[in-house]
């Protein structure tokens, strides 16, 4: 059967702000067709605070989205409030432990980390951040801080990370359909699911 890869970064702005339609796209796949997320890894593990010149670049980014998606919304307080690392590897892991823990909590928690870092001014880079996420959506904080921090999820963030270059999705969001040995990108429409739906009409034809 067809199958749609969806390839994310919970601190991808462009990711929030193609949540809307990405709902929609799913509500409205074709019967039978199966679909699954692949963590993609924006942005290394790092420590260092950073540069002037990338928090301007992505503050412009996040105006940008506000002005041209209907509905997308971004709290500037983050950037006063915290000090910003260019780090989503963190972020990613969170998301593959709290699935490790719990399989239904792979989405509630990448809108967890979505809404604390774009609405709520909290810093998803951050471990405690993280951890008190982990606990807002029901799981053991202390369960789920051993789970981030183990050798194994760190391993299949990097099998993700290769699983998405491998089919071409070098972006984020991409989404690849794949119907036996064949693959396809599928543009990503921001403001409505139905070019996407048609994109997949027409390669499934």
């Amino acid at each position: 059967m067809p199958h749609l890869y969806y390839v994310h970064d919970p601190m991808c702005s462009w990711c929030w702000a193609f949540r809307p339609a990405f709902a929609d796209l799913l509500r409205r796949l074709p019967l039978g067709m199966s679909h699954s997320r692949l963590l993609g890894g924006l942005a290394p593990d790092s420590d260092q605070p950073m540069p002037d010149a990338l928090r301007e670049r992505l503050q412009a980014t996040w105006r940008h989205i506000q002005a041209t998606i209907p509905d997308t919304r971004f709290n500037f307080d983050f950037w006063t409030r915290n000090t910003p690392r260019r780090s989503t590897y963190p972020a990613c892991r969170a998301v593959i432990a709290a699935r490790s823990l719990d399989s239904a909590k792979d989405e509630t928690m990448t809108l967890a980390i979505q809404q604390a870092y774009y609405l709520q001014a909290r810093n998803p880079s951050e471990e405690t951040t993280l951890v008190e996420l982990a606990g807002e959506i029901g799981l053991d904080r202390e369960q789920f801080k051993q789970t981030l921090i183990n050798p194994a999820t760190q391993h299949q963030l990097a099998a993700e990370i290769e699983h998405a270059s491998r089919m071409g999705a070098r972006s984020f969001p991409s989404l690849v359909l794949q119907d036996g040995h064949s693959r396809w990108p599928v543009a990503v429409n921001y403001q409505s699911a139905d070019p996407m739906l048609e994109s997949i009409r027409l390669i499934l034809d």
